[in-house]
């Protein structure tokens, strides 16, 4: 998925095929963010902000790694809701047959909530990166700092859903609390989000 062009990506994205779906674009959503930091980062890393260099600097790598997990979770995403396709289409016809299948799809349900889970973790990080940067940052750039959180915003979001879609077919009671705990954290990383949109707003020249 990382080495397709962005018009190849949306036309699979639009076809009537299961993958990718929401979750690679929550993914997405979250490594678009991570970039978005890391060229504000790059463009406050000057002497003019030697005050800060050393936290520019770390914020800089910090965002490139989180870009580079993110892409991954893309393509983590999409393989894992390939596996529930597959675990629906095996046979049922004996009761030995839909026990295993039953097994198989729980398996895969599991896998399919996990990666989303691990984006909505993703996306708080970069979050934390553009609160950090903001105050800091070159102010020439401070739009995308903006941009940066609610694309951090969208990936939580959006992969909250496709967590929360997941989870009535999940038995275990214990997984299912540990992804309904990472579920309960995204209002607070929206609020997050939007007091970060609203501190670049109100400095912007109107």
């Amino acid at each position: 998925m990382r080495t397709d062009t962005i018009e190849t990506f949306l036309k699979q994205l639009a076809a009537r095929v299961p993958a990718p779906g929401g979750g690679a674009t929550a993914a997405l959503h979250a490594a678009q963010a991570a970039a978005l930091v890391a060229m504000v980062a790059r463009y406050s890393d000057s002497a003019k902000y030697a005050d800060h260099a050393e936290e520019i600097t770390t914020i800089t790598h910090t965002a490139d790694r989180l870009r580079e997990n993110a892409l991954g979770l893309a393509e983590e995403d999409a393989a894992a809701f390939t596996a529930v396709t597959v675990a629906y289409r095996l046979p049922k016809g004996t009761a030995d047959e839909a026990a295993a299948r039953s097994e198989v799809i729980a398996r895969a349900l599991v896998g399919a909530a996990h990666v989303p889970a691990i984006v909505v973790a993703v996306a708080e990080q970069v979050l934390c990166l553009a609160e950090q940067l903001l105050p800091i940052g070159n102010r020439t750039v401070v739009s995308d700092v903006a941009a940066a959180a609610e694309a951090a915003r969208a990936a939580a979001t959006t992969a909250r859903v496709n967590v929360e879609v997941n989870l009535g077919g999940i038995p275990d009671p214990a997984i299912r609390g540990e992804l309904a705990a990472v579920v309960d954290t995204v209002d607070d990383l929206v609020l997050r989000a939007e007091k970060v949109t609203a501190a670049v707003r109100d400095g912007l020249v109107r």
